[in-house]
This record gives structure tokens, C-alpha cells and sequence, in this order.
């Protein structure tokens, strides 16, 4: 069976590496082209680009994906979602999820990646239904992290559950790019032994492994790998998809047409490189996340908010807080929301002297058991610190919250025009309110006129 390869470029690879601040008027001319290149899908869509469409470039993100998919005829358009989170940082209603991934699935999205941050898969339930419901491919995802509990045997329980539950193929997701190469090959070689359904791999190069990882997965029998065109490849971003594709010689992928899009996208990168959107931190190799796990983004996150506090001198000290608060825990993968989370939690231990001194709304909500099951249980005397002796809530988060859709549409009122625009509410207010606003308003163009008397 042929190696294929889903193109990253156009979500992860420029979420990785320049903040997700590609323009759709950036996209749209290469589109045509990477059409034709002979991926087996393109990520396009989900992730971060949903809010920073609305956020920093004043576009729709529904409408982006529109256009994608009128130029796209002969590639499967991929999406993420963090399952019951959907592209928000909170649980959502049923009626929420149900209704994005329904619009998601109408306005061009063939293949949904969907998965929990905890490994809890109450949580991608309804996604999962839903997106069958919707004739979607269903891809279930494993949060790849490393602990006393994640051991390859948890891995392939974990894949017999998401068979179970219907999904049409799996993904290990190793956000922070902590998969060892060999362990890689032995927990695809023990997942084929479980399971006939698709397997791809997903993974980044901050720690310096990826390219040795998907060699050994490619030797195991992996389906399919996350690959991102050159410009977009490398640091905290995913390995570049034309060394693959000249590796792969013979297969359908073209080379020389995958170079025409690689000198596309340089231009565009160096621009986004002298703005200083482009920080020269994530092209960085960072051999230390296989000690911490901490993924790329997070790293340049933590240096942010002591660079703000003034104590970037505490950058070892937090790092090596963060496995501590991890254990605390019970073993969370580093990966969002729980990244921001943990990072959070460990700056507060580390500046103020005294570890939990200080505790978030969402490390207390993730205690309480709102977010979903830890893969080991927290310790108690932690608990008992950020939350007393209340009782932590064990059942399925989302069957806490009542249905959301009609609150949603009348708190929007007049300014949605679409289904889609009150998902875009539900799941930014206050950025989507602001987006909503300035797209109702009338457009006044601006004239020169030159008077002569």
C-alpha cells in the first residue's frame, strides 16, 4: 500500500510557525495547484484559524473554506476539532457540536480530525456521531504524551475504543514532537495488530526527532503522515512535504509541481519574516522538550508571560515545574487547552513562591472533574488544596449543560444573517459580536475629488 501524505500548510503549518496569520487572498492563487499535487488531503480549516480569521484579519472563516472548496476538485479538505471543545477553549452543548459539524460538513469539509485533550472519549461523542450523521469521514484522534500511565499497551486500548465507537480512521496526534522513533514503530506495529483501519501520524519537529519518527513509521506500515510544504516546514511546524515526496519516488505525488508551490509560499513567508510575525524562536530545534513535553507553542507562550513579568530569569525553573504540575495532575497531555493550563499554573508556582498559592478558574474546573477523567488520578492533597472537600463530578461533562443553539441566536440577534454566523458567535463572542458589526455596516468608498475654480 502507498504511503499518502495530508498537506499541513494550510492550518498546522502556518498556525506552527507564523501565528495562523495566512490570508485567504494568500491561499486562493496556490489552491488550484495543490490540487493537483496528489495529496491524499489538505488541512485547510479548524484549529486556530477559525479565531484568528475573525480576530486579527477581518475575514470570514466560513467563507474561506467556501472558497477552498469551489477551486478544490480532487482532494479531501480536512478540518480539527477538539472534540466536545469544538475550535473554543470550553465544553459546549450537544446542539452546538452537532450544528458545527453539520455546516462544517455542508460548506466543503470531507475529513474531521477530532479529539479530547485528556484522552477522554465521552468527550468526542456527539462529534463523532454527528459527523456520520453527516456523511463526514470521522478520523479519531490519540493525544500522544508520555507518563507512568501512557504506555503503548494504554495507546492500543485507546485505538480499540475509537473502533468501537465507529471512527473510519485513527490518528496519534504528538503535538509536542516527543514520539520516539522507535517507540513509534512499536505502537503502529501493536495498533495493526488491533485494527485494519487507517493509521496516520501526526507530529512536529520542535525536538529535532520527526524526520527519524516517520522513517520508522513508514518501516511499521503507517497509512499516512502530516507533512507541510518547505516554507511552512520545520521548527515548531511539521517536517517539509517534498523531502517525502522525493523519498517516495514513483508515487503519485509531483515533485516539480510541489516545488512551484515551495517558491509560492517563500515570498510570502519572507514578508511575514520581516513584519516579525515570523519569530525566529519557533525555527529553534529544542532538544529539552523530550524532557519537559512541552510543545512548541507553549514554550514561546511561557517565555511571553515572564518577558511580561519581567522574570524570563525563572525560564528553567518553570520548565522544570511544568512535569511536577503534570504529575499533580494525573498525567494531562500537553496539548490544548490543557497546555495553557499547566503553563499557566506552573508560572503562577514558580513567581509566587508557593506552589498552588494561586489557582485558575480552569485548573479548579479541570480538578472538578469539568473538563472530563484524568488518565491517573490527581493527588488528593492537591485536590484538597484547590478545591476542599468538594466531590470532583465523574459522568460526561457535556450532559451538565443544557442545550445552547436558541440562546446563542437571540443573543445575537439581527447582526447573524446565517446558522453559521451564530456558531461563530457561540463559539468567539465577543470577537465575532465585533467581526459581526463591522460586516453589517455600510461599506462608504471613499472618492478623491479634485475641484478646480
Amino acid at each position: 500500500m502507498k504511503l499518502k501524505i495530508t498537506e499541513t500548510s494550510l492550518r498546522d503549518g502556518h498556525q506552527s510557525l507564523i501565528a495562523t496569520r495566512l490570508k485567504t487572498e494568500e491561499i486562493l492563487p496556490i489552491i488550484e495547484k495543490m490540487d493537483k499535487a496528489g495529496f491524499h488531503s489538505m488541512e485547510v480549516w479548524g484549529g486556530a484559524t477559525f479565531d484568528s480569521c475573525i480576530r486579527f484579519l477581518n475575514e470570514d472563516p466560513w467563507e474561506r473554506l467556501r472558497l477552498i472548496r469551489e477551486k478544490v476538485k480532487n482532494t479531501k479538505l480536512q478540518m480539527l476539532v477538539r472534540g466536545q471543545n469544538l475550535l473554543g477553549y470550553k465544553h459546549y452543548a450537544d446542539d452546538v457540536v452537532e450544528e458545527f459539524i453539520k455546516k462544517s460538513i455542508e460548506n466543503g469539509i470531507d475529513i474531521v480530525r477530532t479529539f479530547d485533550a485528556l484522552n477522554d472519549f465521552r468527550n468526542i461523542e456527539t462529534t463523532v456521531k454527528s459527523i456520520k450523521k453527516y456523511n463526514g469521514h470521522c478520523q479519531g484522534c490519540i493525544a500522544y504524551t508520555t507518563s507512568d500511565v501512557h504506555t503503548v499497551k494504554y495507546y492500543v486500548e485507546k485505538v480499540k475504543e475509537l473502533e468501537k465507537m465507529g471512527v473510519d480512521s485513527i490518528c496519534i496526534k504528538d503535538m509536542a514532537g516527543i514520539l520516539l522513533p522507535e517507540t513509534g514503530y512499536e505502537l503502529i506495529t501493536e495498533m495493526k495488530k488491533v485494527t485494519e483501519l487507517p493509521i496516520e501520524l501526526h507530529t512536529h519537529c520542535t525536538s529535532g526527532i520527526a524526520q527519524m519518527l516517520y522513517l520508522r513509521a513508514i518501516d511499521a506500515g503507517v497509512d499516512i503522515i502530516d507533512t507541510s510544504i518547505s516554507p511552512f516546514s520545520g521548527g515548531t511546524g511539521q517536517p517539509a512535504t517534498e523531502v517525502y515526496a522525493q523519498i517516495l519516488q514513483g508515487t503519485e505525488r509531483d515533485p516539480e509541481l510541489l516545488s512551484e508551490i515551495a517558491d509560492y509560499f517563500k515570498p510570502i513567508k519572507e514578508k511575514y519574516r520581516k513584519e516579525g510575525i515570523l519569530n525566529p524562536k519557533v525555527m529553534d530545534t529544542e532538544p529539552k522538550t523530550l524532557v519537559y513535553q512541552v510543545p512548541g507553542g507553549m514554550l514561546s507562550n511561557l517565555m511571553s508571560q515572564l518577558e511580561q513579568q519581567k522574570a524570563l530569569d525563572k525560564y528553567e525553573q518553570v520548565l522544570k515545574e511544568i512535569p511536577r504540575v503534570r504529575k499533580d495532575l494525573g498525567y494531562p497531555p500537553l496539548v490544548t487547552p490543557l497546555s495553557q493550563m499547566v503553563g499557566t499554573q506552573s508560572v503562577f508556582n514558580v513567581l509566587l513562591g508557593e506552589r498552588y498559592k494561586v489557582v485558575p478558574k480552569e485548573i479548579r474546573d479541570y480538578v472538578k472533574g469539568l473538563y472530563g477523567k484524568s488518565p491517573a488520578p490527581i493527588d488528593l492533597e492537591i485536590q484538597k488544596k484547590i478545591i476542599g472537600d468538594a466531590e470532583a463530578f465523574t459522568g460526561r461533562p457535556a450532559d451538565m449543560i443544557e442545550p445552547e443553539m436558541e440562546k446563542f441566536k437571540a443573543e445575537i440577534g439581527e447582526l447573524a444573517k446565517s446558522t453559521e454566523d451564530v456558531l461563530m458567535y457561540a463559539l468567539f463572542p465577543e470577537n465575532a459580536r465585533k467581526f459581526l458589526e463591522n460586516r453589517n455596516k455600510p461599506q462608504v468608498e471613499e472618492i478623491e475629488i479634485n475641484l478646480f475654480v
